[in-house]
């Protein structure tokens, strides 16, 4: 029994310990953009486990063998990382920041932006696999990334309650309209990002007349400073 418990401790801990280290990631890029760059794409982080319950609920909806190396390998959103953005060009930076890292593997993409699923639903899925250091061995550890927009964000968390506050038999016309809700979320999505780009084309000319205008004061000071050095000299002769 102790063996089992001890075996259980250690299964759940590795998935913890991962989400530790994909956290630690994230936050890292999170803090350098806030003290290097004048823009922060991350919004918000969120990280959980699913409990004991809900893995052996999956275990028998998927018929996977009831052992730890099983499951280990056949479920791989045991440990979730959610990652919320301000636009969607945002989403695929982030992804592509955390895919590069050397010490991470990428499993497999789901690109529900690109292609979002029947019901509406638009997010990056990201399978990852982790490096855990444990006293003993090293273990590489799954967890799943999913990277939206703020919209998209507001979207799923309602759609969720929605489903579950009628046990998932939701009426036709109540799921067509939060179809039409997803396309909607989409297009605000579309429309404040490209409402970013116009500020930021904008805010790069102005930098550029700044620059123009810097540029023609150190040339009026200089005519003027050669000026006043020709008139010294000719009071001296």
């Amino acid at each position: 029994m102790k063996e089992i418990r001890v075996e259980l401790t250690r299964f759940m801990m590795a998935y913890k310990f991962a989400l530790d280290e994909i956290g630690t990631k994230v936050r890292i890029l999170k803090e350098e953009f806030r003290l290097i760059h004048e823009y922060n794409p991350i919004e918000h982080v969120n990280t959980r486990m699913k409990s004991p319950e809900s893995i052996l609920k999956k275990v028998s909806k998927k018929n996977i063998p009831l052992t730890m190396d099983a499951i280990r390998e056949d479920i791989k959103d045991i440990a979730g990382i959610r990652i919320t953005c301000s636009f969607v060009s945002d989403i695929y930076l982030i992804s592509e920041m955390i895919q590069s890292q050397s010490d991470i593997e990428v499993i497999e993409v789901k690109d529900y932006i690109q292609y979002p699923k029947p019901n509406g639903y638009q997010s990056l899925h990201v399978i990852l696999k982790i490096p855990v250091y444990m006293t003993d061995r090293k273990e590489h550890v799954y967890v799943e990334m999913q990277i939206r927009t703020i919209a998209m964000d507001f979207w799923a968390s309602l759609e969720h309650k929605i489903y579950y506050k009628y046990n998932k038999q939701v009426p036709e016309h109540l799921t067509n309209e939060l179809r039409e809700a997803a396309f909607t979320a989409a297009e605000l999505d579309r429309k404040m990002e490209s409402l970013n780009n116009e500020i930021n084309i904008l805010k790069e000319i102005a930098h550029e007349e700044q620059e123009d205008l810097a540029l023609e004061d150190t040339d009026s000071t200089k005519l003027v400073l050669d000026m006043m050095k020709k008139i010294a000299v000719d009071k001296m002769k």
